[in-house]
């Protein structure tokens, strides 16, 4: 009886919308479609990998031949002949190294980024194994700590390679130059560059050749963040600060002081230069890692020249958008694809614009529950209504769109909330998000194909994560994009090191 009244209800109202509207269209009573999801933008294809092949992947290198070389933490070096076609071919390729954390390849040899060294490996007979094995540079030490990583870039437009040293337990340094970045050159010297690195999870190049990796929460991280590397800086965590009389040419900065906040710090301490960007713990992950840039010239979609930086913990892939204010870095972070099979660890380009993914749940948990994988991104051609940057401007932040955004919607100032906080500098483990206070949006600014809008925003301080939801912002229609879509991702957190004058 129930049902039955209910269905006469139904035929009643659209009998009374016909006679009110003449006939009732398609589209006003047709069920709404799904809202999209990364998905359909991004598909992701799982490799299937030897079942003798332990494959915690750790570094990946496309060779001039069509290979990709997968390095695993456990020694070896796996050669995947078309990996992004229906069926790739695997060949071990060497056996016996220490933790693989980086490839790069360069005149006939693949350059291995191991734990106490950067070695060189050749396929001299041609047979498909390594046989010639010779060490490049060992200047640092290894006390045998578990958590002594060293993960190594490819090679810079100089011809080095850069290496991010773990420290010690991730706490101290015991043995020279952990928590240091060192350069190991092209003739073979290693280098002591930078100072201050605590737990590294990948280090990378941005597409104007910047040198970035990530750190992980922990002591002097209050968060896990991307840094810039400089040679003779000094990025946080003063640990190896014991090493600087063996760094010719270097000066040991100033002791940061406990307890207090990055833009004070900065303010006293000339050399610290502060995180790129802040990934907000746990909404962005909690273990960042692997660093690629896309330059695939829009192969990928929508994000040319963007990075993007994996999430070990999440399973995830963040994106982000750089831009350089008064020489420093700094910008914004954005969800881009979750779901991976493991914990997401290195990325690497391919030629087609694909975005390899290694991952391994090795001495720290995952999401994706397996022990390993080895996975590819690819772009479907649909691009996803997104916030596409965010940047910093006299007074506010300019948000820019993938597609024009409805007007009406993009030009209110409710439609947006944004806030504002830090963390604690200190030499205790992590920091809780501090010091939150609300920035309101005054005014609201769209340009007139939509694709802009300018905020006029009150609070704004310098040395914090600013958190900008666009919640109620609404594509306009336009080729490619429905009307009336929310974004994909709505919410952006810009670290604003600089105000832009």
């Amino acid at each position: 009886m129930v049902n039955l009244t209910r269905n006469i209800t139904v035929v009643v109202a659209a009998a009374v919308l016909t006679g009110l509207f003449g006939a009732v269209r398609v589209g006003a009573v047709r069920a709404a479609e799904p809202t999209p999801t990364e998905a359909d933008f991004y598909a992701v294809t799982t490799l299937a990998i030897p079942e003798d092949a332990f494959l915690e992947v750790g570094g990946l290198e496309w060779l001039p031949d069509g290979r990709l070389a997968v390095a695993s933490r456990r020694g070896e070096i796996w050669m995947v002949s078309d990996p992004s076609g229906p069926k790739p071919a695997w060949t071990r390729f060497a056996h016996g190294l220490h933790e693989v954390l980086g490839l790069a390849w360069k005149d006939g040899w693949l350059y291995v980024t191991q734990r106490p060294e950067v070695s060189r490996l050749k396929d001299a007979d041609g047979d498909g194994e390594a046989d010639t094995f010779e060490t490049v540079a060992d200047g640092w030490g290894v006390s045998g700590d578990y958590h002594e990583y060293a993960f190594g870039s490819k090679f810079d437009r100089e011809g080095n390679i850069w290496v991010v040293l773990c420290l010690t337990g991730s706490f101290d340094s015991k043995v020279p130059f952990r928590g240091w970045a060192m350069r190991v050159t092209p003739d073979g010297k290693t280098v002591a560059t930078t100072s201050g690195i605590r737990s590294p999870g990948g280090i990378g190049f941005d597409a104007a050749g910047r040198v970035l990796y990530t750190d992980n929460q922990g002591p002097w991280n209050g968060a896990c963040s991307l840094k810039h590397l400089v040679p003779g800086d000094f990025v946080g965590h003063p640990g190896g600060f014991a090493w600087y009389d063996r760094a010719p040419g270097l000066e040991k900065p100033a002791e940061p002081t406990s307890g207090s906040r990055m833009a004070a710090e900065v303010a006293k301490i000339p050399r610290l230069r502060p995180p790129a960007i802040v990934f907000p713990y746990d909404a962005m992950g909690k273990s960042a890692a692997g660093v690629a840039a896309d330059t695939s010239g829009g192969k990928f979609g929508p994000f040319a020249g963007q990075v993007f930086v994996a999430d070990q913990s999440h399973s995830m892939v963040m994106r982000c958008f750089l831009e350089e204010v008064d020489g420093v870095l700094q910008g914004a972070c954005f969800r881009f694809r979750e779901g991976l099979k493991s914990g997401s660890l290195a990325l690497q380009f391919a030629p087609d614009g694909s975005l390899f993914v290694g991952g391994t749940n090795r001495g720290w948990g995952s999401r994706g529950a397996g022990d390993y994988a080895l996975e590819r991104l690819a772009w479907t051609g649909r691009s996803p209504f997104e916030i596409l940057a965010i940047r910093a401007v006299s007074g506010g932040f300019e948000l820019e769109f993938t597609a024009p955004a409805d007007r009406a919607a993009a030009g209110d100032p409710a439609t947006y909330a944004i806030r504002s906080f830090t963390h604690i500098y200190q030499s205790a483990y992590g920091s809780p998000e501090v010091d939150l206070e609300t920035c309101p949006v005054e005014r609201a600014e769209v340009s007139a194909d939509g694709r802009r809008v300018r905020l006029t925003v009150g609070g704004l301080r310098p040395c914090v994560v600013h958190e900008i939801k666009a919640a109620g912002v609404r594509s306009a229609e336009s080729q490619g994009v429905a009307a009336g879509l929310p974004l994909l991702h709505d919410t952006g957190w810009y670290s604003l090191n600089c105000l832009p004058k």
